[in-house]
C-alpha cells in the first residue's frame, strides 16, 4: 500500500504514457489491417482511409470503447491476488502495456499485420503466471478469450461467405447486373448503418450520461440505417452506365460499390475503434482504479472518459504516422479483392467486431478479418486464396503471444527491482 501512495502519481503517468504508445501500436498495425480491404479494392485511397479512420476510429474508441475494458482489466487475472500487493498489479499492467507496445512497434516496423489482443493478453498472462504465480492466471477467463480467437474468424468467414453469395445471387447473376446493383445496394447500406448506430445506442451514450433503452435504441438504429440507405440511394444516381455488355458491365456494378465501400470503411473503423482501444486502455484503467482507491484492488473500476480519449487519440497518431506501412500490403496479399468482395469482407468483419464489443468479448479485430476475407475468397473457389501469405500470418501470429510475455516478465521484473 505505502509504494502506491508514495509512488502513486509516477505510476500515473507511466500508465498514460505507456497506454498512448500501445494505442499508437494499434493503430499503425492493427488499423492498416481495418482498412486494408477498403485500400486494396481501390474503392478509397490512402489518403482517404487515413482522414475516415482518424474519425470513426476515435469515434468508436470514445463512444463505445468502455464495454470491453471491464474484460481486458478482469477477466485475465485474479484481482484477489494482489489484494495485499497491489503495486504488483500496477508493475503488471505497466510491464503488460510496454511489452506489447514494443512488439507492436518491431511489427509494425516489419510490416507484419499481429493481433493487437494477443499481443496484450499474451504479456498479461506472462507478468501473473510467472512474475506472481499460476494461479494468479484467470485460466477460464483466458480459455474464452482464446476461444473467441477462434469463433471470431470462423463466425465472420461465414458472414462473409453469405454476404458475397448473396451478392452473387442477386447482383451478378442478375439478367442486368447494373439496375440490380443499384436495386439492392441501399439494402446493403442499411445494414451497415444499423450494425453501427446499434452498438452505438445500446453501449456508447453510458459514457456520456445517457440511458437508452433497448428498444428505444433498436428504433434509433433502424432510423439511422434508413437514413445511411437514402444517402447512399441519392449518391448513386450520379453513377452512369459505360455500356451494357461484357467486362464493362461488371465494372459498372464495381463502381457502386466502391461507393459503398467508403459507407463500411467507415463502419470498419468505428468498430475497431470499439474494440481493439480496449487493449490499450484496459491496463489503464486497473492501475487508476488502483491509484484512486489508495492501494485497493477493486472488483469494478469506471472507465473515466479521459481514458478513453488517451486510447483514442494514441490510436489517431500512430495511424498516422505509421500505419501507410501495413495499409499498403494487407489489402492484396490474401486475395485479389474488388470492391464488391472487399465489401463483403469489411462488413462480415465490422458486424462481429461490433457484436463482439457489444458483449464485452475482446477478440482480435486481425483474426476477424482474414477469417472474413478467406471467407470472401472460398465463394470464388480455393485458388483464390494465397495459402502462402495466410500460412505466413498465421505464424506471425504465433510468435506473438510468446513475445508479448517474454517481454512484459522482463519489464515487471525491471519495475519490480526499481520501486521494491
Amino acid at each position: 500500500m505505502s509504494i502506491i501512495i508514495e509512488h502513486g502519481n509516477t505510476f500515473l503517468v507511466l500508465a498514460c504514457l505507456f497506454g498512448f504508445f500501445m494505442a499508437w501500436g494499434i493503430g499503425a498495425n492493427d488499423v492498416a489491417n481495418a482498412m486494408g480491404t477498403s485500400v486494396g479494392s481501390k474503392a478509397i485511397t490512402i489518403k482517404q482511409a487515413i482522414i475516415i479512420a482518424i474519425i470513426f476510429e476515435f469515434a468508436g474508441a470514445w463512444l463505445a470503447g468502455g464495454e470491453v475494458t471491464s474484460t481486458i482489466r478482469k477477466g485475465i487475472v485474479d484481482t484477489s491476488t494482489f489484494a495485499d500487493k497491489p503495486e504488483l498489479l500496477v508493475y503488471g499492467m505497466l510491464s503488460s502495456l510496454l511489452a506489447a507496445g514494443i512488439w507492436l512497434l518491431i511489427a509494425s516496423y516489419k510490416g507484419w499485420p499481429v493481433s493487437t489482443t494477443h499481443s496484450i493478453v499474451g504479456a498479461i498472462v506472462g507478468f501473473a503466471a510467472v512474475g506472481i504465480s499460476v494461479d494468479a492466471v484467470q485460466w477460464k477467463g483466458v480459455l474464452v478469450i482464446a476461444t473467441s480467437w477462434v469463433t471470431s474468424p470462423l463466425m465472420a468467414g461465414v458472414v462473409g461467405f453469405l454476404l458475397f453469395k448473396s451478392i452473387q445471387k442477386l447482383i451478378f447473376e442478375a439478367d442486368d447486373a447494373f439496375i440490380a446493383a443499384k436495386k439492392y445496394v441501399p439494402f446493403y447500406t442499411f445494414i451497415v448503418g444499423f450494425i453501427v448506430a446499434a452498438v452505438t445506442f445500446t453501449k456508447g451514450f453510458k459514457h456520456l450520461g445517457l440511458d437508452v433503452t433497448n428498444n428505444e435504441a433498436m428504433l434509433y438504429s433502424v432510423i439511422a440505417g434508413l437514413l445511411l440507405a437514402a444517402i447512399g440511394f441519392y449518391m448513386e444516381k450520379s453513377i452512369k452506365r459505360e455500356t451494357n455488355n461484357g467486362q464493362l458491365q461488371i465494372q459498372n456494378v464495381e463502381k457502386v460499390f466502391a461507393l459503398l465501400m467508403v459507407f463500411t470503411a467507415c463502419a470498419m473503423a468505428f468498430a475497431h475503434g470499439s474494440n481493439d482501444v480496449a487493449n490499450a486502455i484496459g491496463p489503464v484503467a486497473a492501475i487508476v482504479g488502483i491509484i484512486q482507491a489508495g492501494g485497493e484492488v477493486l472488483d469494478k473500476v469506471q472507465t473515466p472518459s479521459w481514458i478513453l480519449l488517451i486510447g483514442g487519440g494514441g490510436i489517431v497518431a500512430g495511424l498516422v504516422m505509421y500505419g501507410h506501412r501495413v495499409i499498403a500490403t494487407i489489402g492484396t496479399n490474401i486475395t485479389e479483392l474488388t470492391p464488391s468482395r472487399g465489401f463483403a469482407a469489411t462488413l462480415a468483419t465490422a458486424s462481429t467486431v461490433v457484436f463482439a464489443s457489444g458483449i464485452g468479448m475482446p477478440i482480435s479485430t486481425t483474426h476477424t478479418l482474414v477469417g472474413a476475407v478467406l471467407g470472401v475468397g472460398l465463394a470464388r473457389g480455393l485458388a483464390a486464396i494465397n495459402m502462402r501469405v495466410v500460412s505466413n500470418i498465421f505464424a506471425s501470429w504465433l510468435v506473438t503471444l510468446p513475445a508479448g510475455a517474454i517481454l512484459s516478465i522482463i519489464i515487471f521484473f525491471i519495475l519490480k527491482a526499481s520501486f521494491g
